[in-house]
């Protein structure tokens, strides 16, 4: 077991330096003295290379430097830049209107489904782009916390910086964001890491196999995404860990439901339901 765990973490740091080798911070082409202050702190925090601006565009300067993508870090904002793809910049999309609901104290499904109340502490195994952390970070309030795990390298640096920086006009909204606890990593591994019944609420929200067509806000984010689907390992060691719920969001009859043991009561017509695993009940 030990050495299991050693060639594990081996692995992980191998991977994590290639991961940096091929990405590097800058900033937008006429940036403030604060901008290239964040910049250069989020480099060193990532262990990337930062590369000033001076004018040459995003495309040479990975170019010059031999790397695959760039972030580029701006005022109140931070876009991910690969050649591969369309531009991903940082922001809640849909999650934004679903925050101010829950401001308003109006229910929002997901956080019904897990029972989260203010005070819980939450782990989010598939951050992707923070939508549903703002949530959870949202309901359970200053008093709780709220773990964002993130496995693809370049995700978890934009939504790393995003979360701290994004300026959405709501005060509460930014102060969710700039609370969660962002990490990088596959979240079977933290998973394993963490001791029994130390979490209230875990929750998953892996991609999907087959993709909503109009699911624009996170097109960009599916070519850098982890296209697994969830091993059976994650749930046993998730049910050994949380204390109240673990929540599944899939799409409505989706069989990874009845694979993974998740009870499903949503009603009604919404393309997305919640699959919980209630453990005070045991269902």
């Amino acid at each position: 077991m030990l050495q299991d765990r050693e060639n594990r973490e081996e692995e992980k740091q191998v991977r994590l330096r290639e991961e940096q080798a091929h990405l590097l911070v800058t900033t937008g082409d006429s940036p403030s003295a604060e901008v290239v202050q964040r910049a250069e702190l989020l480099a060193a925090e990532l262990g990337v290379l930062y590369a000033p601006r001076r004018g040459i565009s995003v495309a040479r300067l990975t170019a010059a430097h031999r790397v695959r993508q760039a972030l580029v870090l701006v005022q109140g904002g931070v876009r991910l830049i690969s050649p591969e793809q369309p531009p991903m910049t940082f922001h809640p999309s849909m999650g934004f209107i679903r925050a101010k609901r829950v401001l308003k104290g109006e229910p929002d499904p997901m956080l019904t489904a897990a029972r989260l109340v203010p005070g819980d502490t939450v782990l989010d195994c598939t951050a992707g782009l923070g939508t549903d952390s703002l949530l959870f970070s949202i309901g359970t309030g200053s008093s709780g916390q709220v773990t964002a795990v993130e496995s693809s390298f370049p995700v978890y640096a934009l939504i790393k910086d995003g979360m701290r920086h994004y300026r959405s006009g709501n005060a509460a909204v930014d102060e969710a964001f700039s609370g969660i606890d962002v990490r990088f990593g596959h979240h079977l591994d933290y998973l394993r890491s963490l001791p029994d019944r130390s979490v209230d609420i875990i929750y998953f929200d892996p991609m999907f196999r087959d993709p909503l067509l109009d699911s624009s806000a996170i097109g960009p984010l599916r070519g850098l995404a982890n296209p697994d689907a969830l091993d059976e390992e994650s749930i046993v060691q998730a049910k050994r860990i949380a204390r109240k719920t673990i929540v599944l969001k899939e799409k409505r009859g989706s069989r990874e439901f009845a694979r993974l043991g998740f009870h499903v009561e949503q009603r009604g017509t919404t393309k997305t339901v919640y699959g919980v695993i209630d453990i005070d009940s045991g269902i």
